[in-house]
C-alpha cells in the first residue's frame, strides 16, 4: 500500500488526530494558559474539527494555535501531504509542483512551503566534535545579492557556511555576510567543541583554527589536493558532497532565492540531510520529525513571500 494512502492524508479528523498525537503526546494543552487538567473536546455538529475548550481560561482552541498552521484555511490533510512531499524530496519540490499536486492556488503553495521550511529550522546548538572527532568546515557561494553587479570573484554572491560532524553525520549550515576570518572564526568557535579536530581547505579565514582546537587538518584545493596522502582522514569531501546536493536542488528546483529567505532553504536541506535514509530514517519518520518542529514558528504574510 502506498504511504500516501494513510487515513491522515485524506480524512480531516484523522489528520487532526495524527498531529495531536505528536504535538500533544500527553494530551491536549491549552496554548493560552498551559493547563492540561480542565480541557474538554467539543463535538457539536457545527463545531470545527479538532476544537477543544479550556475551562480554566474559558477559551476554545485547536492544535493549530501557536504553530505554522495558525490562521490557515488550508485543510490539515493538505498540510500533511505537503510536509510529506517536501520532507521526502531529496533536492526539494517547487511551489509550482505543490500547487499542481495539492490543488491549491500558487500563492497558497508559496506560503505553505515557506511555513514548512520555517518548521524545519533546528534549535539544537550542541557543539560538533565534542568527543574529539573530526568536524569539516567549508563555505560556498550561490545566487546573486540584490543590487550588487556581477563580478569575477564571489562578492556579488550569497555566502553559506557549513559544518559536518563526521561521527554523528550531522550538518549545520548558516548564511553569512563575508568569508573573512573576522566572520568565520566566531561561528566556528561557537559551533565546534575545543577538543575537535577541524578539517578545512587552505582558505586563510581558518588560519587561527590550529590555536583553538585540538588539531587542524588542511588540504590545498588550489593545487588539486582533496585528500592528504599521508593522513587520509584529512579532507573536507563530506561537506563538499553536502554542498553538491544543496546546489543541485537550488539551481534545478528553485532556481532563484532571495537573500532574506536563504536561511529557510538552508534549514530545508539541513533537515533532510540530518534525517536521511543513510541514517535509517525513512520518509514517514522524516516528515514526523518535521511535524514536531511546527510549534512556535508561525509566519505571517509580511514575513514570508513567494518562492519560485
Amino acid at each position: 500500500m502506498s504511504n500516501l494512502s494513510a487515513p491522515h492524508f485524506h480524512n480531516e479528523e484523522a489528520a487532526y488526530a495524527y498531529v495531536e498525537a505528536r504535538i500533544w503526546p500527553q494530551g491536549a494543552v491549552c496554548p493560552r494558559c498551559g493547563t492540561m487538567d480542565r480541557i474538554g473536546k467539543l463535538g457539536g455538529k457545527s463545531t470545527r474539527v479538532g476544537t477543544y475548550k479550556c475551562y480554566e481560561c474559558r477559551k476554545p482552541f485547536t492544535v493549530k494555535i501557536g504553530s505554522i498552521f495558525e490562521d490557515s484555511k488550508v485543510p490539515m490533510r493538505l498540510w500533511l501531504q505537503a510536509m510529506y512531499l517536501i520532507a521526502g524530496s531529496k533536492k526539494g519540490i517547487s511551489s509550482n509542483q505543490l500547487h499542481r499536486i495539492l490543488g491549491v492556488t500558487l500563492k497558497t503553495a508559496w506560503f505553505m512551503s515557506h511555513r514548512i521550511c520555517e518548521a524545519m529550522r533546528s534549535n539544537d546548538m550542541t557543539p560538533f566534535g565534542g568527543n574529539g572527532g573530526a568536524v569539516e568546515v567549508d563555505e560556498t557561494f550561490i545566487g546573486q545579492l540584490k543590487g550588487v553587479p556581477k563580478r569575477r570573484a564571489f562578492q556579488h554572491k550569497m555566502k553559506v557556511l557549513a559544518l559536518i560532524d563526521r561521527d554523528t553525520r550531522q550538518a549545520r549550515t548558516m548564511a553569512i555576510d563575508d568569508v573573512n576570518a573576522k566572520t568565520l572564526m566566531p561561528l566556528v568557535i561557537a559551533n565546534v567543541a575545543e577538543e575537535a579536530r577541524v578539517m578545512t581547505d587552505e582558505h586563510s579565514g581558518y588560519r587561527d583554527v590550529k590555536h583553538i582546537f585540538a588539531a587542524h587538518g588542511t588540504t590545498s584545493h588550489g593545487r588539486g589536493e582533496y585528500v592528504n596522502l599521508e593522513a587520509r582522514s584529512i579532507h573536507s569531501n563530506t561537506v563538499e558532497g553536502y554542498f553538491s546536493i544543496f546546489k543541485r536542488g537550488m539551481k534545478g528546483i528553485y532556481q532563484h532565492c532571495g537573500e532574506q529567505h536563504l536561511h529557510r532553504y538552508l534549514a530545508e536541506y539541513e533537515l533532510r540531510y540530518n534525517n536521511r535514509i543513510g541514517l535509517g530514517i525513512g520518509d514517514t519518520e522524516r516528515s514526523d520529525r518535521l511535524l514536531m518542529g511546527v510549534v512556535g514558528k508561525r509566519l505571517t504574510n509580511e514575513t514570508a513571500s513567494a518562492r519560485a
